[in-house]
């Protein structure tokens, strides 16, 4: 039977392996992509369009840093545009990629193995794409190391009170675990490629990479150690690091910012956008390169059921902020939600509504969860509405203030789309390179799953 037409039942009950898979066939195929299969023109007409928005991107921080911030359309009272909307936007997508690796690794779930390895490189990817947007924000970018802690002798100190000061140290050290645990999981991978690899200069790349990794007893004890640990250490940060991110609003006293709904709010929102995003690279990657036998629908399905849960608590915070808003009685929180509504910012915020809360609904059809097209067109519609809840966060609530000498509109100009769409391009120029480069799929975690296919078929 088609897998379209099989039911939930039956695939849940599939291993998340095709049966008749050996250890060569599982390494010959996944190390193909690397090894023997040429680029294709299509590899290098995405790569090089993708490229040219970097370039882009570049070109736009290089003339910022010539003219300044007043290029852009922040002013008074919207001092945070794009920058902050973006920042918050790429880690969100930053977030499924640890949860798939760290949290469901803890949690034994097997069928995270094939695809855990292209979501932490989205991981990384989104991270570097975010933290471009506070160092270009603060003004003087060349001073951006004045964040950090360092020893200086004029003792001229960050304020540490602040919850910009806590994003620093939050991202960046979500950054370093989330490198260290994609780098430890591709050191075996990167021993199979040396072994298999016919080039003496490409035996010797992969061979340093895998810091002579020879597969004994003693390597693998000591390496599964090491994961365990890593994926501990990140765990917590899944929980901690949007929480922060929220802090950055929830501290403030800007009506539609001072809400204790704002963390776990975050959270929910950021898995949201993750697997999103993560549904929208596995679906073209698992067509282009054959891989339907390692991403089933099994992986698509779960994606989805995970995206569904997620948006449920998103809607949730939704209904709870709108709720306060007119049961606390305070005035300006219920202006917040009339002007969400009714204010100039109104066919955003109802686009926002339609994208995370009513379109993914129709998740709960089965026929629709197990549909790539439709996954696909759905991960999009999410990827849109929470940015544009972002969007609704900072720029409205700022553009309404407690007076009304206080309000004023915001207007992007092309130099704040130019560098956002740069951001992608880079983005999406990483992953053709990590595509074309490294393993996509964890070729050792794909061999563990072979005795499991074996029994189920």
């Amino acid at each position: 039977m088609p897998e379209q037409y099989k039911s939930t039942t039956e695939i849940q009950r599939t291993p998340v392996i095709a049966p008749g898979h050996t250890f060569g066939t599982v390494t010959e195929k996944i190390s193909a992509i690397v090894l023997t299969r040429p680029a294709s023109n299509g590899w290098f007409i995405g790569f090089g369009i993708c490229f040219m928005l970097t370039m882009m991107m570049l070109f736009a921080i290089g003339y910022l840093f010539v003219k300044g911030i007043g290029i852009w359309g922040v002013t008074i009272p919207i001092g945070w545009g794009f920058a902050i909307v973006n920042f918050v936007w790429w880690i969100g997508i930053g977030h499924a990629g640890t949860l798939i690796s760290a949290i469901l690794l803890l949690l034994r779930q097997s069928w995270r193995n094939s695809i855990n390895r292209f979501a932490e490189a989205m991981t990384l990817f989104a991270v570097a794409a975010a933290g471009i947007f506070p160092a270009i924000h603060v003004g003087r970018p060349w001073l951006a190391y004045w964040l950090f802690p360092y020893p200086n002798t004029m003792r001229v100190w960050p304020q540490f009170r602040s919850p910009l000061m806590w994003d620093v140290f939050a991202v960046s050290t979500y950054a370093t675990i989330s490198a260290l645990f994609w780098f430890a999981g591709l050191i075996p991978d990167f021993a199979t490629l040396r072994d298999r690899s016919e080039k003496r200069w490409v035996k010797m790349v992969y061979g340093m990479l895998s810091f002579g990794w020879r597969g004994s007893a003693r390597h693998w004890h000591r390496y599964e150690t090491m994961y365990l640990l890593l994926a501990g250490l990140a765990t917590p940060l899944v929980l901690s690091v949007h929480t922060v991110v929220s802090f950055d609003f929830a501290i403030g006293i800007v009506p539609g910012w001072h809400t204790t709904i704002f963390p776990p709010y975050f959270v929910a929102g950021a898995i949201y956008s993750g697997f999103a995003m993560v549904l929208m690279l596995a679906i073209p990657i698992r067509k282009i390169y054959g891989l339907e036998d390692f991403i089933t629908l099994r992986h698509l399905q779960n994606s989805a059921k995970v995206m569904l849960a997620t948006g449920l608590i998103v809607a949730y915070g939704y209904g709870i902020e709108a709720f306060m808003g007119w049961y606390s009685g305070d005035r300006y929180d219920a202006f917040t939600l009339w002007n969400r509504l009714h204010g100039p910012y109104a066919p955003w915020y109802l686009s926002l509504l339609a994208c995370n809360i009513f379109i993914p609904q129709v998740l709960w059809i089965r026929r629709l969860r197990t549909s790539p097209l439709a996954l696909f067109f759905i991960s999009g519609v999410i990827l849109i509405g929470m940015w544009l809840e972002r969007f609704i966060i900072v720029v409205v609530s700022l553009s309404r203030d407690f007076l009304n000498s206080s309000w004023g509109m915001y207007y992007p100009t092309r130099w704040d789309w130019m560098t956002y769409i740069g951001t992608i391009g880079m983005f999406l120029a990483a992953m053709f390179l990590f595509l074309r480069f490294l393993p996509a799929i964890s070729i050792f975690e794909m061999r563990t799953l072979l005795p499991e296919a074996e029994v189920k078929e």
